[in-house]
């Protein structure tokens, strides 16, 4: 389908934008006309992108190297007649199989809740008749109204604005309505401020509008969104691709092992049926046929964790990425800010006063000089707060035990503040029952209220500081009388509050004896009664929440659609650190953004802490431009405009109370209360989760290895093998659950959020993990080869005892290595012996099992085992003390070679 040509139609007139379109503002298209265009342009729809089918998704869960050779072993031994070795094989691998499926079948709602975010009526002008039709049926040139309530169902030019306010912060992120123009703007405008402009899915809040269509469906700034949402790449994991690598070795080291024990069974002359028997035991014992699953398992376990401290995982890997980040891009509004308009200081009579308190709770009190003040000593203050809380068409009302506000935030703010005086607002409505309103209009930048009051009527008015002081020639001083206004003095005390990232709202009031208000009656002769400032706030817990990441080596920034002096401002209250001009955070504009070259681009972004005024494609490039220096980027989000870049993340973070559907389809992880506090809480747990993940594969991969080279051992030698395919099996997928898993409820260990973010590159085994796997690889080979043949040649053991002493000692060993594992840094239990029970109960479970495997009939029928002596224990299970204190010997010796290298260091 075509679409119109992209032009800056912000920066045209009314009339040049109906030119170009060629159509009537007053009578809008022919329904001939609007047909036509509908096949030109296509219907006003978003593209969906078109996922993997079931199958595909359930059949790419085998393309993996180590399940080809574990499928290539279930095939072969089922052709040699080996049905129970091939049928456990397959089993494994179609286990595996499922639980990968069912996690990744999830199927991708972004782009589809998108379709339904634009799926609405439209009242337009056809043929010079107002009717409504479906949105989806709107073309270019279509003329559309708007009124208060409406979404806004396509891109749009707007020609006609009487007092519009739409509601953008889904799509630019502006936490305050938008008041909007039919004037011309600048072509370079940031998207924030195209104030000539209504976008697609945006709410209509105040006032009416007629404006053009100007693009429909995926020509819409919304719809351009569902194309950076599709384009954005789905990255790899740091675990996934560790883990992809890990895979590849494994497979060239088995295949290369494989085709020697064949070499050299065959050069004995053995059957090659034995032979290849035994290189599928090999094969099997080193393959970690338990390690997806548990990894699974742990992941899930990591889930279950987060979603008690307010983090909900959707997607299943963002557990172990979490651990990872190194950078944390976060919106202001309502995560790091309370999302509740806040006055946090006054001025009237010439006086300062401190507000108490945060957000739309009532409570805390206005202060001077430390001290709480009387307002019947305060005059000015009093009728500065009757004002502001008379003056008012929102309402403050407690639902579910919050405190919330219905209609604009900044009145909210007014009613608290005067309710902290100790102001009753029904009271006070009663007293001074309302006669009559001049709404607020954009023409004029102010409200006005008048009340019955001291036997006369006064008009109290409310707005900004240039509409009310222009219209001043009185002010009140502190003891409530009369005096001259003084413009400039107060014109730079409201100068000085902006800047500390204020909104400041200016109060007046006029005695008149007239029953009702205009705006004549309002061009002069007002009384200037005061300021009051007010702040989103940031949150309590954010800044020891922000201090806490810092310390861990994260990088916090702050990535706004609000204003560059307010994100500054709130920026440097928390604590983020980045570039400073006169003492002041930078904070960079999406209109200086975009002048920043590709080459410059991830200097800038490492640089600054604060982006202000951003427009989407923006955010994801800055994410991009992070990633491509290898950082691991975690950004939160809640409106249609974050969707891209939260899919773009490493971790995309959305909100769960104010965030849309969109932004949480796109999202791996959706944070409950809209708090950042949970995200330092889930990369918390996040790095215990990965850390317990590296103590399985630290505990299972020795293991594997010693499998397999007890296989490769016993051909050499030209012995019998000491352990049966399917036995191995038994083993590796046994311990798997029932040891290896209990890892992943070891409490985190000291000085966990105070070690740097795992680098990208980093090796999930480092070089002192790969010698204690080979070291404790090597015990397990000693062990398990001596002690089979010691039972085999000194004691005269069967070949099933045999064998089923040697599977006992792999068990058995592997309890005691669990122990060791419990600290991969620490010896001797550092977080307390019974800090983790699981690992006693997993155990116990598993010794169970082990005799029901050595003793129970029917298990020595199926696995080729007999019962062993009680002699064959006791030595078994020296073997494992000995194995167990060789190990924390070497953890003691290198804690302590650790501990005397940074003792150099602090020393320095």
């Amino acid at each position: 389908m075509q679409q119109i040509p992209p032009k800056d139609w912000h920066a045209l007139t009314p009339v040049e934008v109906t030119t170009a379109l060629k159509t009537d503002a007053d009578r809008g298209l022919s329904e001939q006309e609007a047909k036509s265009r509908l096949e030109t342009y296509g219907p006003n729809l978003f593209t969906q992108e078109e996922g993997q089918s079931n199958l595909v998704l359930f059949l790419l869960q085998f393309h993996q190297p180590l399940i080809y050779i574990l499928l290539a072993a279930a095939i072969i031994t089922f052709f040699l007649k080996e049905y129970i070795d091939s049928s456990v094989i397959f089993g494994v691998v179609i286990i595996n199989a499922i639980v990968g499926y069912v996690q990744e079948s999830k199927a991708k709602q972004a782009i589809n809740a998108l379709s339904k975010e634009l799926k609405t009526e439209a009242q337009v002008i056809r043929n010079g008749e107002k009717q409504k039709i479906d949105a989806e049926h709107l073309v270019p040139g279509d003329v559309v109204l708007l009124k208060s309530g409406d979404r806004v169902p396509a891109d749009l030019r707007l020609l006609e604005v009487k007092n519009l306010k739409v509601d953008e912060s889904a799509l630019t992120g502006e936490s305050v309505a938008v008041d909007k123009s039919p004037e011309k703007v600048e072509a370079d405008t940031v998207l924030g401020d195209r104030v000539s402009l209504a976008f697609a899915t945006t709410n209509v809040s105040f006032g009416t509008a007629k404006g053009v269509v100007i693009a429909t469906g995926d020509a819409t700034e919304v719809g351009k969104i569902s194309e950076s949402i599709a384009s954005a790449v789905d990255l790899d994991t740091p675990l996934t691709k560790q883990i992809a690598q890990f895979s590849q070795v494994l497979l060239y080291a088995i295949l290369g092992l494989s085709v020697i024990c064949i070499v050299i069974g065959l050069s004995r002359g053995q059957e090659f049926t034995e032979i290849f028997m035994a290189a599928v035991a090999l094969a099997v014992g080193a393959i970690p046929e338990g390690l997806p699953a548990a990894i699974t398992i742990m992941l899930s376990l990591g889930v279950s964790k987060m979603a008690q401290r307010k983090a909900i995982i959707r997607k299943l890997v963002a557990v172990e990425t979490l651990g990872s980040t190194s950078i944390i891009c976060s919106d202001k509004t309502g995560t790091l800010t309370e999302n509740q308009m806040t006055v946090k200081k006054i001025v009237a009579g010439g006086r300062t006063y401190k507000v108490g308190g945060q957000g739309y709770e009532p409570e805390g009190n206005i202060s001077q000089n430390e001290a709480n003040v009387d307002l019947q000593e305060h005059p000015a203050l009093r009728e500065l707060l009757f004002n502001g809380i008379l003056c008012n068409d929102s309402d403050l009302k407690q639902k579910d035990g919050q405190f919330i506000v219905e209609g604009d935030p900044t009145e909210g703010a007014l009613i608290v503040a005067a309710q902290k005086a100790g102001l009753d607002r029904k009271q006070l409505e009663q007293k001074f029952k309302r006669l009559d309103t001049i709404p607020f209009e954009s023409d004029y930048k102010y409200m006005a209220t008048l009340h019955p009051h001291d036997g006369k009527n006064v008009v109290y008015v409310k707005g900004s500081f240039e509409a009310i002081a222009d219209r001043c020639s009185t002010m009140l001083n502190a003891q409530g009388q009369e005096i001259d206004f003084k413009k400039e003095e107060v014109a730079e005390i409201t100068n000085s509050m902006a800047s500390e990232g204020l909104r400041v709202l200016a109060f007046a009031s006029m005695a008149t004896d007239k029953t009702d208000v205009s705006h004549e009656d309002l061009t002069d002769g007002l009384t200037f009664l005061g300021l009051q400032g007010m702040i989103d706030p940031p949150r309590e817990a954010v800044k020891q929440a922000v201090n806490m990441c810092q310390r861990a080596g994260i990088t916090v920034k702050m990535i706004t659609g609000d204003h560059a002096l307010t994100a500054s401002t709130i920026a440097s209250q928390i604590g983020l650190k980045g570039r400073e001009e006169n003492g002041r955070l930078v904070a960079l504009t999406g209109r200086e953004l975009a002048k920043v070259a590709d080459e410059d681009i991830a200097d800038v972004a490492e640089s600054t802490a604060v982006f202000a005024r951003v427009s989407p494609d923006q955010k994801l490039r800055l994410v991009k431009a992070l990633q491509s220096r290898n950082h691991i980027v975690a950004m939160t989000g809640d409106g249609v405009n974050d969707a891209p870049a939260l899919k773009q993340a490493n971790i995309g973070i959305a909100m769960g109370i104010t965030g849309t559907d969109v932004a949480k389809d796109a999202s791996d992880m959706v944070l409950t209360n809209d708090n950042f506090t949970s995200i330092e809480s889930a990369v918390e747990e996040g790095r215990n989760v990965f850390d317990n993940l590296t103590k399985f594969i630290v505990w299972t991969i020795p293991t594997n290895l010693s499998e397999g080279l007890v296989i490769l051992a016993a051909v050499v030698a030209g012995t019998v093998l000491a352990a049966t395919p399917v036995q191995i099996l038994w083993i590796n997928m046994t311990t798997a659950i029932l040891l290896g898993l209990t890892l992943s409820f070891e409490p985190q260990e000291k000085g966990l959020m105070e070690r740097p973010p795992r680098k990208h590159d980093q090796p999930i085994l480092t070089k002192s993990l790969v010698y204690r796997t080979l070291l404790v690889g090597s015990l397990l080979l000693i062990a398990t080869f001596g002690l089979f043949h010691y039972e085999l040649d000194v004691e005269g053991a069967s070949l099933e005892e045999a064998r089923a002493a040697a599977c006992t000692v792999f068990i058995v060993l592997q309890s005691f290595y669990l122990l060791n594992c419990r600290s991969l840094r620490y010896p001797f239990f550092p977080s307390g012996f019974f800090s983790n029970l699981w690992i006693f109960y997993g155990i116990g479970s598993m010794l169970l099992l082990q005799f029901a495997f050595v003793y129970a009939p029917f298990m020595n029928k199926l696995f080729g085992t007999a019962p062993i002596s009680l002699m064959s224990w006791v030595r078994i299970i020296a073997a494992g003390v000995v194995m167990y204190f060789i190990v924390e010997l070497e953890k003691w010796l290198r804690y302590k070679r650790r501990e005397r290298i940074n003792e150099k260091i602090r020393s320095r």
